[in-house]
């Protein structure tokens, strides 16, 4: 059962990783196939621009869920409490 849930969570981020977002793979590979469909360089600094504005998304978002974790803790609910059944 462990190895099992070990093989979700990396196959489950692997593909987390390939979603065209910027600051992960995924969005590095979108730029390479817009670059090679239209045959031109995406400017480096528009690049570096998208994939900062990403990279703080993506932080932002984990802030948020996290607060929201601790503040479902802190009163007293359980953290998982759709998978319940599970840890039963």
């Amino acid at each position: 059962a462990t190895l099992q849930f070990a093989a979700l969570l990396s196959l489950n981020l692997a593909v987390m990783n390939l979603l065209p977002i910027p600051a992960l793979d995924g969005g590095r590979f979108a730029f390479l196939v817009v670059e090679a469909i239209t045959r031109k360089r995406i400017y480096p600094k528009i690049e570096k621009i998208v994939h900062t504005a990403g990279f703080f998304i993506l932080i932002t978002l984990i802030l948020v869920v996290t607060a929201n974790d601790i503040n479902r803790f802190l009163a007293g609910k359980a953290l998982f409490e759709k998978f319940s059944d599970l840890i039963k």
